[in-house]
Protein backbone atom coordinates (compact mmCIF):
# COMPACT_ATOMS: atom_id res chain seq x y z
CA UNK A 1 0.00 0.00 0.00
CA UNK A 2 1.49 3.23 -1.23
CA UNK A 3 0.40 6.74 -0.33
CA UNK A 4 0.70 9.90 -2.15
CA UNK A 5 2.23 13.59 0.03
CA UNK A 6 1.74 16.30 -1.52
CA UNK A 7 2.45 16.20 -5.38
CA UNK A 8 1.53 12.84 -6.73
CA UNK A 9 4.88 12.24 -7.82
CA UNK A 10 5.99 11.92 -4.26
CA UNK A 11 5.09 9.09 -2.83
CA UNK A 12 5.79 7.33 1.21
CA UNK A 13 6.34 3.41 1.29
CA UNK A 14 4.40 1.51 4.52
CA UNK A 15 7.08 -0.14 6.87
CA UNK A 16 5.52 -3.72 5.43
CA UNK A 17 5.81 -3.02 1.70
CA UNK A 18 9.44 -2.04 2.29
CA UNK A 19 10.22 -6.21 3.55
CA UNK A 20 7.76 -7.40 0.90
CA UNK A 21 8.11 -5.41 -1.87
CA UNK A 22 11.99 -5.19 -2.30
CA UNK A 23 13.76 -2.87 -4.98
CA UNK A 24 17.61 -3.54 -3.99
CA UNK A 25 18.72 -6.84 -5.80
CA UNK A 26 20.83 -7.04 -1.87
CA UNK A 27 18.09 -6.64 0.17
CA UNK A 28 16.31 -9.46 -1.97
CA UNK A 29 18.75 -11.89 -2.12
CA UNK A 30 18.64 -11.18 1.70
CA UNK A 31 14.85 -11.84 2.13
CA UNK A 32 15.03 -14.64 -0.03
CA UNK A 33 18.00 -16.75 1.95
CA UNK A 34 15.88 -15.70 5.40
CA UNK A 35 13.03 -17.45 4.19
CA UNK A 36 14.75 -20.54 3.14
CA UNK A 37 16.97 -20.60 6.11
CA UNK A 38 14.58 -19.46 9.01
CA UNK A 39 11.10 -20.21 7.84
CA UNK A 40 11.88 -23.18 6.25
CA UNK A 41 10.58 -22.93 2.69
CA UNK A 42 11.32 -25.02 -0.09
CA UNK A 43 13.74 -23.58 -2.89
CA UNK A 44 11.03 -24.30 -5.45
CA UNK A 45 8.67 -21.68 -2.81
CA UNK A 46 11.42 -18.89 -2.18
CA UNK A 47 12.38 -19.08 -6.20
CA UNK A 48 8.70 -18.88 -7.30
CA UNK A 49 7.71 -16.06 -4.55
CA UNK A 50 10.88 -13.87 -5.54
CA UNK A 51 10.49 -14.49 -9.23
CA UNK A 52 13.69 -16.44 -9.75
CA UNK A 53 14.21 -19.73 -11.36
CA UNK A 54 14.63 -22.66 -9.47
CA UNK A 55 18.58 -22.90 -10.54
CA UNK A 56 18.69 -19.15 -10.36
CA UNK A 57 17.87 -19.82 -6.31
CA UNK A 58 20.13 -22.86 -6.05
CA UNK A 59 23.22 -20.70 -7.05
CA UNK A 60 22.67 -17.80 -4.81
CA UNK A 61 22.41 -20.48 -1.32
CA UNK A 62 25.50 -21.99 -2.49
CA UNK A 63 27.64 -18.66 -2.98
CA UNK A 64 26.04 -17.56 0.08
CA UNK A 65 27.89 -20.88 1.77
CA UNK A 66 30.82 -20.24 -0.09
CA UNK A 67 31.47 -16.58 1.59
CA UNK A 68 30.58 -17.51 4.99
CA UNK A 69 32.83 -20.51 5.11
CA UNK A 70 35.56 -18.25 3.82
CA UNK A 71 34.80 -15.56 6.79
CA UNK A 72 33.46 -13.05 4.79
CA UNK A 73 30.01 -12.78 6.57
CA UNK A 74 30.23 -9.05 6.94
CA UNK A 75 30.75 -7.91 3.44
CA UNK A 76 27.40 -9.88 2.62
CA UNK A 77 24.32 -7.77 3.70
CA UNK A 78 25.15 -5.28 6.40
CA UNK A 79 28.05 -2.80 6.12
CA UNK A 80 29.33 -0.78 9.08
CA UNK A 81 30.38 2.55 8.82
CA UNK A 82 33.48 3.78 10.05
CA UNK A 83 33.88 6.62 12.02
CA UNK A 84 36.26 9.64 10.95
CA UNK A 85 37.43 10.93 7.68
CA UNK A 86 38.62 7.71 5.39
CA UNK A 87 42.57 6.93 5.33
CA UNK A 88 43.53 8.20 1.88
CA UNK A 89 46.25 6.41 -0.40
CA UNK A 90 49.05 8.64 0.58
CA UNK A 91 48.05 8.25 4.63
CA UNK A 92 48.84 4.99 4.74
CA UNK A 93 51.98 5.33 2.29
CA UNK A 94 53.23 7.71 4.73
CA UNK A 95 52.53 6.02 8.31
CA UNK A 96 55.84 4.14 8.12
CA UNK A 97 57.43 6.73 7.27
CA UNK A 98 56.38 9.46 9.56
CA UNK A 99 57.10 6.87 12.50
CA UNK A 100 60.53 5.98 11.54
CA UNK A 101 60.85 10.27 11.48
CA UNK A 102 58.90 10.79 15.31
CA UNK A 103 61.07 7.76 16.22
CA UNK A 104 64.66 9.80 15.74
CA UNK A 105 62.89 13.37 16.91
CA UNK A 106 62.24 14.71 13.88
CA UNK A 107 59.56 17.65 14.45
CA UNK A 108 56.18 17.24 12.91
CA UNK A 109 57.56 20.43 10.52
CA UNK A 110 60.35 18.26 9.51
CA UNK A 111 58.56 15.45 8.80
CA UNK A 112 56.41 17.32 6.56
CA UNK A 113 59.25 18.84 4.96
CA UNK A 114 60.22 14.92 3.79
CA UNK A 115 56.90 14.08 3.13
CA UNK A 116 56.13 16.83 0.23
CA UNK A 117 60.16 16.06 -1.08
CA UNK A 118 58.29 12.04 -1.67
CA UNK A 119 55.24 13.41 -3.29
CA UNK A 120 52.89 12.41 0.09
CA UNK A 121 50.52 14.75 0.68
CA UNK A 122 49.47 14.48 3.73
CA UNK A 123 48.42 17.47 6.30
CA UNK A 124 50.67 18.79 9.33
CA UNK A 125 47.35 18.31 11.07
CA UNK A 126 47.28 14.37 10.41
CA UNK A 127 50.77 13.88 10.69
CA UNK A 128 50.05 15.27 14.38
CA UNK A 129 47.14 12.44 14.32
CA UNK A 130 49.31 9.90 13.52
CA UNK A 131 52.02 10.58 15.80
CA UNK A 132 49.58 11.11 18.87
CA UNK A 133 47.78 7.83 18.09
CA UNK A 134 50.69 5.91 18.07
CA UNK A 135 52.05 7.52 21.90
CA UNK A 136 54.56 9.66 20.89
CA UNK A 137 54.36 12.42 23.77
CA UNK A 138 55.49 16.51 22.72
CA UNK A 139 59.05 17.32 21.67
CA UNK A 140 60.86 19.14 24.30
CA UNK A 141 62.10 22.68 23.59
CA UNK A 142 65.41 22.35 22.04
CA UNK A 143 68.37 24.55 21.38
CA UNK A 144 69.50 25.05 17.57
CA UNK A 145 72.98 22.83 18.57
CA UNK A 146 70.26 19.98 19.97
CA UNK A 147 68.54 19.93 16.43
CA UNK A 148 71.60 19.44 14.17
CA UNK A 149 72.26 16.66 16.25
CA UNK A 150 69.58 14.28 15.53
CA UNK A 151 69.49 11.05 13.93
CA UNK A 152 69.65 11.06 10.30
CA UNK A 153 67.17 8.69 9.07
CA UNK A 154 67.56 6.09 6.31
CA UNK A 155 65.04 7.04 3.57
CA UNK A 156 65.97 7.57 -0.26
CA UNK A 157 65.79 11.43 -1.86
CA UNK A 158 63.83 11.55 -5.52
CA UNK A 159 66.47 11.99 -8.36
CA UNK A 160 67.15 15.30 -9.23
CA UNK A 161 65.70 17.21 -12.11
CA UNK A 162 64.84 20.19 -13.37
CA UNK A 163 61.46 21.28 -11.89
CA UNK A 164 58.70 20.94 -14.45
CA UNK A 165 56.78 23.69 -12.53
CA UNK A 166 53.36 22.23 -12.45
CA UNK A 167 50.49 24.07 -10.02
CA UNK A 168 51.62 22.21 -6.70
CA UNK A 169 52.40 23.26 -2.90
CA UNK A 170 54.57 22.11 -0.02
CA UNK A 171 56.36 22.58 2.84
CA UNK A 172 59.88 23.63 3.74
CA UNK A 173 62.10 24.50 6.62
CA UNK A 174 64.72 26.50 4.27
CA UNK A 175 62.69 28.59 2.39
CA UNK A 176 64.23 32.08 3.81
CA UNK A 177 67.04 31.30 1.37
CA UNK A 178 64.47 32.28 -1.66
CA UNK A 179 65.02 35.74 -0.43
CA UNK A 180 68.24 35.89 -2.31
CA UNK A 181 67.07 35.18 -5.95
CA UNK A 182 66.12 38.63 -6.52
CA UNK A 183 69.45 40.21 -5.59
CA UNK A 184 71.01 36.80 -7.90
CA UNK A 185 68.50 38.09 -10.55
CA UNK A 186 68.96 41.94 -9.92
CA UNK A 187 72.75 41.86 -10.11
CA UNK A 188 72.80 39.52 -13.24
CA UNK A 189 74.71 37.45 -11.28
CA UNK A 190 72.65 34.21 -13.37
CA UNK A 191 74.28 35.58 -16.40
CA UNK A 192 77.56 35.49 -15.39
CA UNK A 193 77.26 31.99 -14.30
CA UNK A 194 75.50 31.09 -17.24
CA UNK A 195 78.57 32.56 -19.64
CA UNK A 196 81.31 31.07 -17.43
CA UNK A 197 82.95 28.52 -18.48
CA UNK A 198 81.75 26.01 -15.62
CA UNK A 199 80.99 22.26 -16.30
CA UNK A 200 77.28 21.31 -16.84
CA UNK A 201 75.36 17.57 -17.62
CA UNK A 202 72.47 17.20 -19.88
CA UNK A 203 70.10 17.20 -16.79
CA UNK A 204 71.10 19.52 -14.90
CA UNK A 205 72.39 23.01 -16.36
CA UNK A 206 75.28 25.42 -15.47
CA UNK A 207 73.15 27.70 -13.43
CA UNK A 208 71.21 25.23 -11.62
CA UNK A 209 74.97 23.59 -11.16
CA UNK A 210 76.14 26.45 -9.43
CA UNK A 211 73.22 27.40 -7.52
CA UNK A 212 73.08 24.45 -5.82
CA UNK A 213 76.27 24.69 -4.86
CA UNK A 214 75.09 28.18 -3.12
CA UNK A 215 72.16 26.75 -1.81
CA UNK A 216 73.81 24.36 0.43
CA UNK A 217 76.22 26.91 1.33
CA UNK A 218 73.47 30.08 1.87
CA UNK A 219 71.42 27.91 4.32
CA UNK A 220 74.23 27.24 6.56
CA UNK A 221 74.70 23.00 6.43
CA UNK A 222 77.94 22.74 7.52
CA UNK A 223 78.33 19.10 7.13
CA UNK A 224 76.78 18.00 3.54
CA UNK A 225 77.09 14.09 3.55
CA UNK A 226 75.80 14.30 7.31
CA UNK A 227 72.74 16.67 6.97
CA UNK A 228 71.30 14.83 4.11
CA UNK A 229 68.05 15.84 4.92
CA UNK A 230 69.15 18.99 2.45
CA UNK A 231 68.03 16.97 -0.11
CA UNK A 232 64.83 16.60 0.52
CA UNK A 233 63.59 20.18 1.58
CA UNK A 234 61.80 21.26 -1.91
CA UNK A 235 62.71 25.22 -1.27
CA UNK A 236 66.77 24.18 -2.04
CA UNK A 237 65.84 22.52 -5.00
CA UNK A 238 63.62 25.36 -5.96
CA UNK A 239 66.27 27.67 -5.31
CA UNK A 240 68.53 26.17 -8.28
CA UNK A 241 65.17 25.84 -10.51
CA UNK A 242 65.12 21.69 -9.47
CA UNK A 243 62.88 19.72 -7.50
CA UNK A 244 65.08 18.84 -4.93
CA UNK A 245 69.27 19.30 -4.70
CA UNK A 246 71.40 16.54 -5.62
CA UNK A 247 72.99 13.47 -3.50
CA UNK A 248 76.88 14.08 -2.30
CA UNK A 249 78.05 12.21 -4.82
CA UNK A 250 77.03 14.50 -7.48
CA UNK A 251 78.63 17.57 -5.54
CA UNK A 252 82.00 15.56 -5.03
CA UNK A 253 82.12 14.66 -8.72
CA UNK A 254 81.06 17.83 -9.97
CA UNK A 255 83.59 19.79 -8.21
CA UNK A 256 86.49 17.82 -9.39
CA UNK A 257 85.57 18.73 -13.13
CA UNK A 258 86.30 22.62 -12.34
CA UNK A 259 89.65 23.81 -13.22
CA UNK A 260 91.13 26.45 -11.65
CA UNK A 261 91.13 28.70 -14.58
CA UNK A 262 87.18 28.49 -14.85
CA UNK A 263 87.56 29.80 -10.93
CA UNK A 264 90.28 32.25 -11.98
CA UNK A 265 87.63 33.49 -15.27
CA UNK A 266 84.43 33.50 -12.86
CA UNK A 267 85.66 35.90 -10.11
CA UNK A 268 86.88 38.40 -12.92
CA UNK A 269 83.68 38.68 -14.26
CA UNK A 270 82.35 39.11 -10.86
CA UNK A 271 85.21 41.96 -9.79
CA UNK A 272 84.01 44.16 -13.47
CA UNK A 273 80.34 43.40 -12.14
CA UNK A 274 81.31 44.61 -8.92
CA UNK A 275 83.06 47.87 -10.58
CA UNK A 276 80.04 48.93 -12.70
CA UNK A 277 77.69 48.95 -9.43
CA UNK A 278 80.12 50.69 -7.83
CA UNK A 279 80.63 48.36 -5.10
CA UNK A 280 84.61 48.64 -4.81
CA UNK A 281 86.25 51.64 -3.08
CA UNK A 282 89.42 52.75 -3.12
CA UNK A 283 90.81 50.82 -0.54
CA UNK A 284 91.07 46.46 -0.70
CA UNK A 285 92.21 44.72 2.54
CA UNK A 286 94.47 41.81 2.09
CA UNK A 287 94.87 38.71 4.25
CA UNK A 288 96.10 34.81 4.56
CA UNK A 289 94.23 31.97 5.74
CA UNK A 290 94.88 28.53 6.13
CA UNK A 291 92.57 25.67 4.73
CA UNK A 292 93.09 22.18 6.70
CA UNK A 293 93.78 19.28 4.72
CA UNK A 294 92.61 15.87 5.98
CA UNK A 295 94.64 13.02 4.02
CA UNK A 296 97.67 12.39 2.54
CA UNK A 297 99.50 15.80 3.24
CA UNK A 298 103.03 15.17 1.49
CA UNK A 299 102.49 17.53 -1.51
CA UNK A 300 101.87 20.35 1.53
CA UNK A 301 103.47 22.94 2.83
CA UNK A 302 102.88 23.67 6.50
CA UNK A 303 100.97 26.93 7.87
CA UNK A 304 99.95 28.72 10.59
CA UNK A 305 96.47 28.73 11.06
CA UNK A 306 94.66 31.16 13.43
CA UNK A 307 91.80 29.08 14.47
CA UNK A 308 93.72 26.31 15.47
CA UNK A 309 96.84 28.07 17.27
CA UNK A 310 99.09 26.20 15.66
CA UNK A 311 101.24 25.12 11.86
CA UNK A 312 99.56 22.07 10.17
CA UNK A 313 99.62 20.92 6.88
CA UNK A 314 97.36 23.16 4.90
CA UNK A 315 96.31 24.87 1.24
CA UNK A 316 97.53 28.69 1.94
CA UNK A 317 94.59 30.86 0.49
CA UNK A 318 94.62 34.79 0.05
CA UNK A 319 91.65 37.10 0.20
CA UNK A 320 90.61 40.55 -0.60
CA UNK A 321 87.74 42.49 0.56
CA UNK A 322 86.32 45.96 0.47
CA UNK A 323 86.00 47.13 3.62
CA UNK A 324 82.91 49.56 2.95
CA UNK A 325 81.36 47.49 1.05
CA UNK A 326 81.97 43.89 2.95
CA UNK A 327 82.18 42.53 -0.75
CA UNK A 328 85.05 39.70 -0.99
CA UNK A 329 86.52 40.63 -4.66
CA UNK A 330 89.23 37.92 -4.50
CA UNK A 331 90.58 34.12 -3.47
CA UNK A 332 92.99 32.11 -4.55
CA UNK A 333 94.46 29.39 -2.72
CA UNK A 334 97.43 28.29 -5.01
CA UNK A 335 99.63 30.21 -3.02
CA UNK A 336 103.20 28.93 -2.25
CA UNK A 337 106.17 29.73 0.50
CA UNK A 338 108.06 30.68 -2.67
CA UNK A 339 105.09 33.09 -4.22
CA UNK A 340 103.91 33.92 -1.07
CA UNK A 341 105.27 37.47 -1.01
CA UNK A 342 104.44 38.64 -4.90
CA UNK A 343 100.51 37.48 -4.17
CA UNK A 344 99.99 40.73 -3.73
CA UNK A 345 101.58 41.87 -7.42
CA UNK A 346 99.20 39.31 -8.73
CA UNK A 347 96.37 40.65 -7.36
CA UNK A 348 96.76 44.21 -9.07
CA UNK A 349 97.15 42.60 -12.24
CA UNK A 350 93.81 40.53 -11.39
CA UNK A 351 92.15 44.19 -10.27
CA UNK A 352 93.06 46.27 -13.16
CA UNK A 353 92.85 43.45 -15.86
CA UNK A 354 89.77 44.18 -17.99
CA UNK A 355 88.40 47.52 -15.85
CA UNK A 356 91.16 50.06 -16.31
CA UNK A 357 89.11 52.89 -17.02
CA UNK A 358 86.97 52.20 -13.78
CA UNK A 359 89.71 51.70 -11.45
CA UNK A 360 89.43 53.51 -8.55
CA UNK A 361 91.92 51.12 -6.24
CA UNK A 362 94.42 53.30 -4.28
CA UNK A 363 95.22 51.75 -1.25
CA UNK A 364 96.24 47.96 -0.35
CA UNK A 365 96.39 47.83 3.40
CA UNK A 366 97.98 44.40 4.60
CA UNK A 367 100.04 42.85 8.07
CA UNK A 368 103.76 42.76 7.86
CA UNK A 369 104.15 39.47 6.61
CA UNK A 370 102.09 39.18 3.87
CA UNK A 371 104.77 40.80 1.25
CA UNK A 372 108.41 42.49 0.99
CA UNK A 373 109.75 45.34 1.09
CA UNK A 374 111.20 44.73 -3.02
CA UNK A 375 106.91 44.42 -3.52
CA UNK A 376 106.00 47.63 -1.52
CA UNK A 377 108.86 48.76 -4.09
CA UNK A 378 106.55 48.06 -7.16
CA UNK A 379 103.60 48.78 -6.05
CA UNK A 380 105.10 52.28 -5.36
CA UNK A 381 105.84 52.37 -9.06
CA UNK A 382 102.56 51.07 -10.14
CA UNK A 383 100.96 54.67 -8.62
CA UNK A 384 98.73 52.58 -5.77
CA UNK A 385 99.34 53.21 -2.10
CA UNK A 386 99.99 50.74 0.23
CA UNK A 387 99.31 50.81 4.21
CA UNK A 388 101.13 48.20 6.33
CA UNK A 389 102.79 47.37 9.42
CA UNK A 390 106.61 47.38 9.93
CA UNK A 391 107.99 44.46 11.83
CA UNK A 392 109.70 45.44 15.07
CA UNK A 393 113.12 44.62 15.62
CA UNK A 394 115.04 45.43 19.21
CA UNK A 395 116.63 48.17 17.77
CA UNK A 396 113.31 49.73 16.42
CA UNK A 397 111.37 49.91 19.37
CA UNK A 398 114.15 50.86 21.77
CA UNK A 399 114.74 54.14 18.97
CA UNK A 400 110.94 54.79 19.21
CA UNK A 401 110.93 54.37 23.12
CA UNK A 402 113.62 57.01 23.53
CA UNK A 403 111.82 59.57 21.73
CA UNK A 404 111.73 62.94 23.40
CA UNK A 405 108.15 63.16 25.11
CA UNK A 406 107.95 66.84 22.80
CA UNK A 407 108.16 64.94 19.95
CA UNK A 408 105.27 62.75 20.05
CA UNK A 409 101.30 64.61 19.54
CA UNK A 410 97.73 63.54 20.36
CA UNK A 411 95.30 62.56 18.00
CA UNK A 412 91.80 61.60 18.00
CA UNK A 413 90.90 59.06 15.73
CA UNK A 414 87.56 57.18 14.66
CA UNK A 415 87.01 53.99 16.28
CA UNK A 416 83.79 51.10 15.91
CA UNK A 417 80.31 52.32 16.70
CA UNK A 418 80.83 55.91 15.76
CA UNK A 419 83.07 56.60 19.01
CA UNK A 420 86.96 58.46 19.01
CA UNK A 421 89.71 57.18 20.62
CA UNK A 422 93.14 59.00 21.91
CA UNK A 423 96.36 58.13 20.59
CA UNK A 424 99.98 59.45 20.83
CA UNK A 425 102.02 59.52 17.80
CA UNK A 426 105.23 60.39 15.99
CA UNK A 427 105.74 60.79 12.42
CA UNK A 428 109.14 60.25 10.37
CA UNK A 429 110.46 59.45 7.56
CA UNK A 430 112.56 56.40 6.70
CA UNK A 431 114.42 53.92 4.44
CA UNK A 432 113.66 50.67 4.04
CA UNK A 433 115.82 47.46 2.71
CA UNK A 434 115.15 47.08 -1.14
CA UNK A 435 113.00 50.34 -1.16
CA UNK A 436 113.80 53.12 -3.40
CA UNK A 437 113.31 56.62 -1.63
CA UNK A 438 111.78 56.76 1.64
CA UNK A 439 108.69 56.26 3.02
CA UNK A 440 106.31 57.54 5.74
CA UNK A 441 106.68 56.10 9.30
CA UNK A 442 103.77 56.34 11.71
CA UNK A 443 104.57 55.31 15.65
CA UNK A 444 101.70 54.86 17.55
CA UNK A 445 101.23 54.18 21.50
CA UNK A 446 98.86 54.41 23.78
CA UNK A 447 96.63 52.20 21.92
CA UNK A 448 96.35 49.29 25.13
CA UNK A 449 99.39 47.08 23.61
CA UNK A 450 102.74 46.59 25.40
CA UNK A 451 105.10 47.55 22.60
CA UNK A 452 104.47 50.50 20.12
CA UNK A 453 102.63 50.00 16.56
CA UNK A 454 104.86 51.30 13.55
CA UNK A 455 102.19 51.68 10.63
CA UNK A 456 104.77 52.12 7.35
CA UNK A 457 102.82 54.03 3.76
CA UNK A 458 103.92 55.66 0.56
CA UNK A 459 101.52 58.05 1.08
CA UNK A 460 102.81 61.39 2.60
CA UNK A 461 99.50 63.52 2.02
CA UNK A 462 96.69 61.67 3.30
CA UNK A 463 96.27 62.80 7.68
CA UNK A 464 97.90 60.35 10.18
CA UNK A 465 93.96 59.83 11.46
CA UNK A 466 92.45 58.45 8.21
CA UNK A 467 95.96 56.38 7.93
CA UNK A 468 94.96 54.88 11.20
CA UNK A 469 91.71 54.34 10.49
CA UNK A 470 92.37 52.92 6.97
CA UNK A 471 94.33 50.10 8.81
CA UNK A 472 92.31 49.31 11.80
CA UNK A 473 89.10 48.07 9.49
CA UNK A 474 92.00 45.92 7.84
CA UNK A 475 90.91 43.43 11.29
CA UNK A 476 87.73 42.98 9.47
CA UNK A 477 88.61 40.93 7.27
CA UNK A 478 89.55 38.51 9.62
CA UNK A 479 86.49 38.34 11.16
CA UNK A 480 85.69 37.88 7.77
CA UNK A 481 88.02 34.82 7.33
CA UNK A 482 86.28 33.28 10.54
CA UNK A 483 83.04 33.64 9.04
CA UNK A 484 84.40 31.91 6.49
CA UNK A 485 85.17 29.26 8.01
CA UNK A 486 82.37 28.99 10.30
CA UNK A 487 79.43 29.76 8.39
CA UNK A 488 80.73 28.26 4.84
CA UNK A 489 82.70 25.67 6.33
CA UNK A 490 85.76 26.59 4.45
CA UNK A 491 87.94 23.97 6.53
CA UNK A 492 85.15 21.97 7.86
CA UNK A 493 86.35 18.96 5.98
CA UNK A 494 84.94 16.24 8.67
CA UNK A 495 81.97 15.60 5.76
CA UNK A 496 82.83 12.43 3.21
CA UNK A 497 81.51 15.12 0.86
CA UNK A 498 84.83 15.69 -0.78
CA UNK A 499 84.74 19.35 -2.52
CA UNK A 500 87.95 20.63 -4.20
CA UNK A 501 89.12 23.81 -2.28
CA UNK A 502 89.51 26.29 -4.69
CA UNK A 503 86.24 25.46 -6.23
CA UNK A 504 84.93 26.10 -2.50
CA UNK A 505 86.33 29.07 -1.83
CA UNK A 506 85.22 30.58 -4.77
CA UNK A 507 81.58 28.90 -4.08
CA UNK A 508 81.80 30.75 -0.95
CA UNK A 509 83.29 34.23 -2.04
CA UNK A 510 80.49 34.12 -4.03
CA UNK A 511 77.55 33.23 -1.43
CA UNK A 512 79.36 35.79 1.20
CA UNK A 513 78.74 38.50 -1.76
CA UNK A 514 74.95 37.62 -1.99
CA UNK A 515 74.72 37.82 1.72
CA UNK A 516 76.26 41.36 1.23
CA UNK A 517 74.13 42.79 -1.27
CA UNK A 518 71.15 41.77 0.82
CA UNK A 519 72.85 43.60 3.52
CA UNK A 520 73.70 46.64 2.46
CA UNK A 521 69.51 47.04 2.02
CA UNK A 522 68.59 46.35 5.42
CA UNK A 523 68.54 49.47 7.27
CA UNK A 524 70.45 49.15 10.96
CA UNK A 525 71.73 45.67 9.80
CA UNK A 526 74.22 46.63 7.10
CA UNK A 527 77.21 45.76 8.99
CA UNK A 528 76.20 42.43 10.82
CA UNK A 529 77.67 39.21 9.98
CA UNK A 530 76.44 36.49 7.80
CA UNK A 531 75.75 34.42 10.81
CA UNK A 532 73.37 36.83 12.30
CA UNK A 533 71.74 38.07 8.84
CA UNK A 534 70.40 34.38 8.44
CA UNK A 535 69.72 33.65 11.72
CA UNK A 536 67.76 36.95 11.86
CA UNK A 537 66.05 36.96 8.49
CA UNK A 538 66.98 33.90 6.36
CA UNK A 539 66.29 30.85 8.50
CA UNK A 540 62.83 30.48 8.31
CA UNK A 541 60.24 27.80 7.44
CA UNK A 542 57.48 28.33 4.87
CA UNK A 543 54.33 27.08 2.92
CA UNK A 544 54.62 27.34 -0.83
CA UNK A 545 52.64 27.68 -3.44
CA UNK A 546 53.69 27.43 -7.02
CA UNK A 547 51.05 29.14 -9.59
CA UNK A 548 50.24 29.60 -13.16
CA UNK A 549 52.70 33.04 -13.17
CA UNK A 550 53.73 33.30 -9.46
CA UNK A 551 55.17 31.47 -6.68
CA UNK A 552 53.97 32.38 -3.31
CA UNK A 553 56.65 31.49 -0.60
CA UNK A 554 54.64 32.48 2.91
CA UNK A 555 57.45 32.81 5.49
CA UNK A 556 56.30 32.24 9.00
CA UNK A 557 55.58 34.80 11.52
CA UNK A 558 59.34 36.23 12.74
CA UNK A 559 60.09 39.19 15.02
CA UNK A 560 62.24 40.78 11.88
CA UNK A 561 59.93 38.99 9.24
CA UNK A 562 58.37 42.91 8.27
CA UNK A 563 61.67 44.17 7.34
CA UNK A 564 62.90 41.37 5.19
CA UNK A 565 58.92 41.85 3.46
CA UNK A 566 59.04 45.03 2.34
CA UNK A 567 62.28 44.54 0.78
CA UNK A 568 60.89 41.71 -1.24
CA UNK A 569 57.73 43.91 -1.83
CA UNK A 570 60.52 45.91 -4.85
CA UNK A 571 61.16 42.77 -6.25
CA UNK A 572 57.17 41.60 -6.68
CA UNK A 573 57.50 42.25 -10.51
CA UNK A 574 60.78 40.63 -10.63
CA UNK A 575 60.39 37.50 -13.02
CA UNK A 576 63.12 34.75 -12.36
CA UNK A 577 64.41 32.96 -15.05
CA UNK A 578 65.50 29.60 -14.01
CA UNK A 579 62.10 29.56 -12.38
CA UNK A 580 60.37 29.40 -15.76
CA UNK A 581 59.78 33.17 -15.83
CA UNK A 582 57.60 33.15 -12.61
CA UNK A 583 57.53 36.23 -10.24
CA UNK A 584 58.26 35.54 -6.73
CA UNK A 585 55.66 36.57 -3.92
CA UNK A 586 56.30 36.46 -0.15
CA UNK A 587 54.11 36.94 2.55
CA UNK A 588 53.84 36.36 5.98
CA UNK A 589 51.75 32.97 7.29
CA UNK A 590 49.06 33.42 9.55
CA UNK A 591 50.98 30.83 12.07
CA UNK A 592 54.34 31.29 14.00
Amino acid sequence: MYLYHGNINTIIMQPLDFFLNTSSIAQKQYEALRMYYVENKSAVEVAAMFGYTHRGFTTIVTEFVKKLKAGKSKELFFFEKSKGRKVTKSVEQAKDVIISLRKKNYSVEDIKVVLDSKKLCVSEKTIYNIITKDGFSKLPRRTRAIKQKKEIPQITADKSVALSFDNENFKSSSAGILCLLPYIKNYGIDEIINQSDFPQTNSINRLSSILSFVALKASNVRRYSSDNIWCMDRAMGLFAGLNVLPKAAWFTSYSHRVTANMNYSFLKAMHKKWVEEGLLGDTTNLDFTAIPYWGNTDHLENNWSGKRGKALASMLAVLAHDPDSGIIDYGNTNVMHKNESSVVLEFLDFYKQGAKENSLLKYLVFDSKFTNYQNLNELNKNGVKFITIRRRGKNIVNKIENQLPEKWKKVSVEAAGNKKRTIKIYEEEVTLSGYEGKVRQINITGHGKIKPAIIITNDFDLAVEKIVRKYTKRWIIEKLISEQILFFHLNNVSSSMVIKVDFDLTMSILTHNIYRLIAMELERYEKISVQSIYEKFLDNSADIEIQDTEIVVALKKKRNLPLILEKMTSFSKLKISWLNEKKLIFKGASYS
